[in-house]
């Protein structure tokens, strides 16, 4: 396992931007956010949650890979901010790679 770094100020702003454009705290808004996200980022479990307003992320990774999106989950290590390690996904959305469902 690797020690990822901090969130970098760009992408932090880019999920930022992404939240507040998709508010709502409802499921659907949620995987909203995450899918949007996805699509120009990996996400962190932790970033999904701080940046994106997303609290619960492996049950929306989970309803987004149901409609067809095909996510890859890395598990890595992160330092959080009190300085503790924790084993956090790192998701991915493959290119190109959804389906449609009926």
């Amino acid at each position: 396992m690797q020690k990822e770094k901090a969130t970098p100020p760009e992408k932090r702003a880019a999920l930022e931007a992404i939240r507040a454009q998709s508010k709502g705290t409802a499921n659907a808004a949620q995987a909203k956010r995450l899918l949007e996200a996805l699509g120009r980022y990996a996400v962190t479990t932790f970033e999904a949650m701080r940046y994106l307003d997303v609290y619960h992320c492996p049950a929306r990774v989970l309803q987004l890979r149901k409609q067809g999106h095909r996510i890859t989950t890395h598990w890595q290590t992160v330092v959080t901010e009190a300085g503790e390690k924790h084993r956090v996904g790192l998701y991915v959305l493959e290119s190109g790679a959804s389906r449609e469902t009926a």
